[in-house]
C-alpha cells in the first residue's frame, strides 16, 4: 500500500504563518533613523533624485530599492527640491499624499518630511499631519518640520496605507522615502529549520 506522507514542504510557510497571524496588529513611531532601521530586516529608499520640476499624474508607481508603491494626490503630484536633490509634494497646497499600493510584506514605511512653498523650496516650521493604516490606525502630527525631519512608522503586520497633509497653505513634502521589511522573530528562524530540514529527510528516505 502506497504512503502519502505530510507534505513537510509547506511546513516553513505554515510556521512563518502562524507566527504572523499570533500577534495584533501594533504600529510604533520612530523620529530618528538609525532606531527606525535597527527596528526593521531589510529596506530601500525612494531618494526621488530623478524628479524634475513639473506635474506628474496620479496615481504614481514608484520603488524604493526593489520595493514598489504608489503615491496618490487628488491633484496630482510635483517634483520640487533643488541642486539635485529631489523632493515629491502633492500638485496643490494643504493636499494630502497617500502611500499605499506596498510590495507585500512591508511593515515599515519612513523618510524625510517637511514643508514646501510655492516654489518647491523648503518652508520653515511646518507642521504635517499622518494617518498610517494596517488593519488598525495611528495617527501622528508633525510640528516644526525641517529637511533633517524623520517619521518612520513600523508595524507588527503589513502596511495598508499611508498618508500625509500640511497643516497650512503650503505643501506636505517627502524626501528619502524608505519601505521595509520585518525583522525574522528567533522562533520563525528555528521553525524555519525544523521544515527544511525535515525536507531534507524524506528526500534521503526517498532517494
Amino acid at each position: 500500500m502506497k504512503r502519502h506522507p505530510f507534505p513537510l514542504k509547506s511546513l516553513a510557510a505554515a510556521a512563518l504563518l502562524c507566527v504572523a497571524s499570533g500577534a495584533q496588529a501594533q504600529i510604533d513611531v520612530y523620529t530618528d533613523r538609525a532606531a527606525f532601521l535597527a527596528a526593521v530586516g531589510g529596506y530601500g529608499v525612494d531618494t526621488y533624485d530623478d524628479l524634475t520640476v513639473q506635474l506628474y499624474e496620479s496615481p504614481f508607481a514608484r520603488s524604493a530599492g526593489s520595493y514598489g508603491y504608489t503615491a496618490t494626490a487628488e491633484s496630482g503630484l510635483y517634483g520640487a527640491g533643488s541642486g539635485g536633490d529631489g523632493w515629491l509634494t502633492p500638485n496643490v497646497d494643504n493636499e494630502a499624499v497617500t502611500f499605499s499600493n506596498f510590495a507585500p510584506g512591508i511593515v515599515g514605511f519612513g523618510g524625510y518630511f517637511f514643508g514646501s512653498d510655492i516654489n518647491g523650496a523648503f518652508y520653515p516650521s511646518g507642521t504635517l499631519q499622518f494617518t498610517a493604516m494596517d488593519g488598525t490606525t495611528l495617527d501622528y502630527t508633525l510640528t516644526g518640520a525641517t529637511t533633517t525631519s524623520f517619521v518612520g512608522f513600523v508595524s507588527n503586520s503589513p502596511l495598508a496605507s499611508v498618508s500625509m497633509i500640511s497643516g497650512g497653505e503650503y505643501w506636505a513634502t517627502a524626501n528619502d522615502l524608505t519601505l521595509a521589511m520585518p525583522i525574522p522573530e528567533p522562533e520563525t528562524y528555528a521553525m524555519l529549520m525544523l521544515g527544511l530540514g525535515a525536507v531534507g529527510w524524506m528526500r534521503r528516505r526517498r532517494s
